[in-house]
């Protein structure tokens, strides 16, 4: 599955997001499972939905080489990402109701946008995301040329 592109979208009264149908139509609950994982980001005060089986797989990748005794800045940010997480389902009306200490904590207002972020949705401050789009769009162009440099060091 691969999430692309962008739609305007409404968090309810009750904290419910309704999942935009050009999202739904690339999420198959049989294959990718019938729950969402959500993850503030408090970098860009933004929540990130990781489908059940994607967050599974990350978690998995994460933890190569498991431990018991994990280092001690391991061991926090594991305790802050994972307390931070909330397992989410879908209702019969393809809504998600978030946690409403998650939308709180970020600042989400009602209007956001819901952003296709290849394996994972975020949602984020519809105005803020505004702006900040077209400001990203403007410096994509040099960040590709910082990146292709990157890597041919």
């Amino acid at each position: 599955m691969l999430f692309t592109g962008q739609a305007e979208a409404t968090i309810d009264a009750k904290s419910r997001l309704a999942i935009p149908a050009k999202f739904r139509s690339r999420w198959n609950p049989e294959k990718d499972g019938s729950t969402w994982f959500c993850v503030p980001w408090v970098r860009t005060k933004s929540l990130r939905l990781y489908p059940e089986r994607v967050y599974e797989e990350l978690f998995r990748a994460g933890r190569r080489d498991p431990s018991l005794t994990p280092d001690e800045d391991r061991a926090e940010l594991e305790l802050i990402l994972h307390s931070a997480t909330e397992q989410v389902d879908v209702d019969s009306s393809n809504r998600i109701r978030l946690a409403g200490w998650q939308v709180e904590a970020l600042g989400l207002p009602s209007e956001v946008a819901v952003l296709g972020a290849g394996d994972r949705l975020e949602v984020r401050d519809r105005a803020s995301w505004q702006q900040e789009f077209k400001d990203k769009l403007g410096a994509m162009a040099s960040l590709a040329d910082r990146l292709g440099r990157t890597r041919a060091t």
